[in-house]
């Protein structure tokens, strides 16, 4: 306890009440007295008594203030603190966290109600178990233990705390980007890309979307107050700006194919033209939109041939073949390369320099990363999917090569657990060097020749292929318009570079992705261990259908005529079944454009 300003430890060292020096009544000075001089006919009183006396008022305001100090810190809980409502002080944490959850179940209609919210111009309603929304007991308690509260607030005080909410953000996100439909709009990512030797920026454009921080803020404030929630729509930038973009076409996209690079090895030297270089030389956006050069060595090494090949000789992964309906190894082999971390960086340093391009590199033994062994502990030993679609016109049509080509590209690809596949990233851009042909395309809402039409078929079966092996998709875009080859909703486009699609091996075990065609269908398969009883889907009906309009386009080699079709809106649930329970149900939701009529002709008169 403290006493005249000092303190004095007790047993669990709480401070108690200060007590200050005080002035006792009928405490005075002691008079020299004779004995028992109390005056005529009064006995006198004693010094003996006079001090009991005030020893004993000692210790009645001490242990006052002992008891105030021992009610003011009773519990864990300062006194007074209240949470919705809930008093909390005084209380142990346990007997708090039960307090608070006897609230909670009180308010619990409240609180499982339906959220309004409203994102940009559309309204939805959000389930708070579907999102993640609760309090969390536990912190909450935690918190209004250590609210600060002085001594004397400890008495007469109060303080509300607010709870503790959690909320699953990526549900909640992924919640607000359906209400938000199709008011927001994607990111257009930085790029610098080669046609030919000749670099074309691509600038960055804002996608129009949710703050999901914020949002998340506004929900949690939203449900506690049982209030709609306003969600705007926010502008998100690339973090590289178009300056940026103009500026690394000028000082590094275009000197870099000015010249060719001379490498030189202990094996002898290479010309690196400037073709090779355009091919090798890649701006790659990560997911804030940041645009940064790296050279591809993989692809540069397959833009010099042979040339290469004749210094070095490259190791091979261990692989899978499908014979007899059974995978089958390819064994793996070792080789002497150059050292690609190595090569990267010294050729990206030199091609901005007019003068001075030869680049100096060491052949190094290569091993291969897939071995037989590694690649036995992947597990692949059986087809867990596959999925086939048939396109017109056969193997002789521009389209249907495209198709084939992008197969071949593919094929025999081994995705490790936990690894993502880009397709785009995979094949790299589709143009004509890469064996490539101009076909149909959809650009600004009508078919258009462009190089690499057709591949969005091969896209659809790829990802149809990893949708029924029950892999985690992580971008695809459904087409503009619908086409009867595809399954609708559960389909996917493509374009370089602004379009991609990614799954991810969300599996404990590899998969081989096996490709096959005839004159009219393409086929994908999955290759691993089966894990599922089932992944089936299960449609909702066509919604809001709306009509094509007909439109006349100028006769020409360029014109592509369509006999169109209806848009509407539609929903697909992937429903997966393990051990013969429903684990996992997926909302895949679509609206289609009607696709015009377009006549090549002049409108009649």
């Amino acid at each position: 306890m403290t006493l005249y300003g000092e303190k004095v430890p007790s047993a669990d060292d709480r401070p108690t009440v200060k007590v200050k020096a005080v002035s006792w009544p009928d405490i005075e000075p002691e008079p020299v007295a004779a004995p028992n001089a109390g005056g005529p006919g009064k006995p006198g009183r004693s010094r003996r008594g006079r001090l009991l006396l005030a020893g004993g008022i000692v210790a009645a305001v001490l242990a006052a203030g002992t008891g105030l100090g021992t009610y003011a810190y009773a519990g864990d809980v300062p006194r007074g603190t209240t949470v919705l409502g809930a008093e909390l002080g005084g209380r142990s944490r346990a007997d708090a966290a039960q307090a608070l959850q006897t609230e909670l179940e009180r308010r619990a209609a409240a609180l499982n109600a339906p959220i309004t919210v409203t994102v940009g111009q559309k309204s939805a309603e959000l389930t708070p178990a579907d999102i993640g929304l609760a309090v969390d007991v536990d912190a909450t308690v935690a918190a209004a233990a250590a609210a600060e509260a002085h001594p004397v607030s400890r008495l007469v005080g109060s303080r509300t705390v607010e709870p503790v909410v959690t909320v699953d953000t990526a549900k909640l996100e992924a919640a607000l980007r359906r209400a938000m439909g199709d008011q927001g709009r994607e990111m257009t990512m930085p790029a610098i890309i080669y046609t030919g030797t000749t670099p074309k920026p691509v600038y960055p454009k804002p996608a129009l979307t949710v703050d999901a921080t914020g949002a998340a803020h506004a929900v949690k404030s939203g449900w506690l107050a049982g209030a709609p929630v306003a969600v705007p729509l926010v502008e998100k930038w690339p973090a590289s700006t178009r300056e940026e973009v103009d500026r690394l076409v000028a000082e590094l996209a275009r000197p870099a194919v000015a010249a060719p690079v001379t490498l030189t090895t202990d094996g002898g030297s290479v010309t690196i033209p400037p073709a090779a270089i355009a091919r090798g030389l890649r701006f790659s956006a990560d997911d804030a939109g940041k645009l940064t050069p790296r050279i591809d060595v993989k692809r540069l090494r397959t833009a010099l041939g042979d040339q290469l090949a004749k210094l070095e000789v490259a190791p091979k992964d261990a692989g899978l073949t499908i014979s007899g309906g059974k995978p089958k190894v390819v064994p793996s082999r070792a080789g002497r390369q150059v050292d690609a971390t190595a090569l990267g960086r010294d050729l990206l340093a030199v091609l901005p320099k007019a003068d001075g391009r030869t680049v100096t590199a060491e052949l190094k033994p290569a091993e291969p990363e897939l071995t037989e062994a590694k690649l036995a502990e992947l597990g692949i030993k059986e087809r867990v999917s596959t999925f086939t679609t048939r396109f017109p016109g056969g193997l002789s049509s521009p389209r249907s090569q495209n198709i084939v080509q992008a197969a071949k590209d593919v094929d025999g690809t081994i995705v490790r657990p936990g690894e993502t596949f880009s397709l785009n990233g995979h094949t790299g851009e589709r143009g004509y060097d890469q064996g490539y042909k101009d076909a149909p395309t959809i650009v600004n809402g009508k078919l258009v020749p462009g190089v690499g039409g057709g591949v969005s078929q091969f896209t659809t079966t790829l990802f149809n292929a990893s949708y029924y092996a029950g892999l985690e998709d992580v971008e695809h875009k459904p087409h503009s318009f619908y086409f009867s080859r595809y399954p609708a909703v559960i389909e996917s486009t493509i374009y370089w570079p602004q379009l991609d699609f990614k799954f991810r091996n969300n599996t404990p075990y590899g998969v081989l992705i096996d490709t096959s065609y005839t004159a009219s269908t393409i086929t994908v398969s999955m290759w691993s261990t089966k894990i599922y009883d089932s992944v089936k889907t299960e449609y909702g009906p066509r919604r809001d259908i709306t009509q094509p309009k007909t439109v006349y386009l100028d006769p020409g080699p360029d014109c592509i005529a369509a006999a169109g079709s209806v848009g509407f809106a539609q929903d697909a649930y992937r429903v997966i079944k393990k051990d013969g329970k429903v684990v996992k149900r997926e909302k895949f939701s679509w609206r289609y454009d009607p696709e015009p009529r377009f006549i090549c002709a002049k409108p009649p008169a």
